[in-house]
């Protein structure tokens, strides 16, 4: 055990989980690799957990940063703040929310925490709709609507949650229906127990399930959703904080693959934006937004540092078109992965989209989850080189890929060979 493996048990609590058997201290990072303490270097397919978005060490985020802090590191949303104001701006329009408003936050957590005391606000309702194997973040509220047993340490709870069908399309009482069927069976689903509660305030969905494993209905299921969402005045939030930004290459949003009947009304977002600043918030309608009828400010939501990294990121992710990267440079690596998946028994299924792609992992000859083949993988990709993280609901089977955005075909062929002899490695 390393010196400082060691002080950091001495200080931190049990459930702080770390990776690997002997834990890596990153020193340093600059485009898509990084280094540990020992001069190691490795390919980072996963980001920080999806948040190093363009690049390490980005220079337009680093320069933004250094000027920003040279001038004023903090004042508060007490004052004007001119980058979080042209930040405000730039993501209001991007959204697609008619007449929205901007609340920024400090991390994904808070956005959901914040939506969700909006939407129950303007309900009047404590009542939420949640998916199940969903994952929302670590505060009190953010855990009552986590239907991932996993991440959920508490049963206690502000909120009535209850959970629906939808968000894993390959497991479950419907994995047998065609994508058609399946949607209908989630939407008579929702029909049936919205006629055996009082109108919820809100149904809160990823798009893409990111800590579950990178599940995904159909396209469509949001949008079959909203039509009875509508008909009950029920809020829909679309949690973006994994799956904004242009990740999944066909979309900026993940909501735009069920946009047909429009978009939510309550749009969270954070990690990517900041490129590793502390940056999440919160999209609105006006009238949404504006129901609160009390004080509420944020000390260092909108700090003019993060905003700063934000406004840098964001023009260089739209200058250099990462959504289209992401498409084309992710949709090799997919196909690449499923070649690779398809000569392993382990690999029960390879799927995503853009640079958000999951490799399920089973016991061979089985259905079965196999969260030791995951670990062991995760170990024999860092031995190679690469970096990568795991999910995949309350079984942890499932390898996360998420490269930033910016990520080369040479790297993701590099990668992809890496993953292919670390799978091999377990069978």
């Amino acid at each position: 055990m390393s010196g400082l493996h060691h002080r950091h048990l001495a200080v931190s609590p049990d459930w702080l989980a770390l990776y690997y058997r002997r834990p890596l201290e990153i020193t340093h990072g600059e485009g898509r690799h990084v280094w540990d303490a020992d001069g190691n270097r490795y390919l980072d397919f996963f980001g920080g957990i999806l948040t190093t978005m363009t690049a390490h060490a980005l220079p337009e985020v680093t320069k933004a940063v250094s000027e920003q802090a040279g001038r004023i590191i903090h004042s508060s949303t007490l004052y004007l703040n001119r980058p979080m104001v042209e930040l405000a701006e730039r993501i209001a329009t991007l959204s697609g929310i008619p007449e929205a408003r901007v609340f920024f936050t400090t991390s994904g957590t808070e956005a959901n925490d914040t939506a969700l005391l909006l939407a129950t606000t303007y309900r009047r309702s404590n009542q939420i709709l949640a998916m199940r194997n969903s994952y929302h973040g670590r505060s009190f509220s953010a855990v009552s609507i986590t239907g991932n047993n996993a991440w959920s340490p508490t049963s206690l709870s502000p909120l009535q949650t209850l959970y629906v069908h939808g968000g894993v399309r390959n497991r479950g009482p419907y994995a047998h229906l065609g994508d058609g069927e399946f949607i209908a069976a989630c939407v008579a689903d929702l029909e049936d127990l919205l006629g055996h509660t009082r109108s919820p305030a809100a149904l809160i969905a990823e798009p893409i399930q990111g800590v579950g494993g990178f599940t995904s209905p159909p396209d469509g299921l949001y949008a079959a959703f909203r039509e009875v969402l509508n008909r009950h005045g029920i809020l829909w939030i679309s949690d973006e904080v994994q799956t904004g930004w242009g990740r999944s290459g066909e979309h900026f949003w993940g909501w735009q693959a069920h946009g047909r009947n429009g978009p939510p009304d309550i749009l969270t977002f954070a990690k990517g934006i900041g490129n590793g600043m502390s940056v999440g918030g919160v999209v609105a309608r006006a009238d949404v937004m504006n129901c609160l009828d009390a004080n509420s400010i944020s000390t260092f939501g909108g700090s003019p540092v993060t905003m700063a990294a934000g406004l840098a990121n964001l023009s260089y992710l739209l200058e250099h078109d990462l959504q289209g990267n992401a498409r084309r440079v992710g949709g090799l690596l997919i196909e690449r992965l499923r070649a690779i998946g398809a000569t392993s028994e382990c690999v029960r299924e390879v799927r995503g989209r853009g640079l958000m792609i999951g490799i399920e992992l089973v016991k061979p000859g089985t259905g079965e989850a196999n969260p030791e083949a995951a670990a062991a993988v995760l170990e024999a990709a860092r031995e190679g080189g690469l970096l990568i993280g795991k999910g995949g609901g309350h079984d942890t089977s499932v390898l996360r890929i998420a490269p930033p955005l910016s990520l080369s075909i040479p790297e993701a062929e590099e990668g992809a060979e890496i993953l292919a002899e670390a799978l091999r490695s377990v069978g």
